[in-house]
């Protein structure tokens, strides 16, 4: 909750348009780079995916989490298993993700390594989500 205080100081303080939008690219990158080991891994796959299927999307940071917004809402963001000491990091979609299937469809999807299979479904949620 106090990253997200910071966060929401920022945003007040840095101003709109290209400048902050950049800004908060940058602390994207700045949040990938401070992971470690698999997290890092799976959170530099993101990124690239996101930058490659769905560059209308902003990086941004969410709760520390890198993560991806369509005008300003959060649509898919990397949880790292560091944060919170568990066995695995998760990819997450936001309701602004135009994922639904029905009644019924996954918005959350437990990460345990990269490999060419994960990147692939990757591809392919970002894609759909993204819209």
């Amino acid at each position: 909750m106090k990253q997200r205080a910071a966060e929401l100081r920022k945003e007040e303080a840095g101003g709109t348009g290209t400048a902050k939008k950049e800004r908060e690219a940058k602390q994207c990158v700045e949040a990938i780079e401070a992971l470690e080991g698999n997290d890092k891994q799976i959170a530099e796959l993101l990124h690239r995916v996101v930058a490659e299927e769905a560059p209308q999307l902003d990086p941004k940071t969410w709760y520390g989490f890198p993560s991806y917004a369509r005008e300003g809402k959060v649509i898919v963001f990397f949880q790292p298993a560091s944060k919170f000491d568990t066995r695995y990091g998760s990819i997450a979609f936001n309701e602004g993700a135009l994922l639904d299937d029905g009644e019924f469809w996954p918005t959350a999807y437990a990460v345990l390594a990269v490999s060419d299979k994960f990147e692939a479904k990757l591809r392919g949620l970002v894609r759909i989500a993204a819209g």
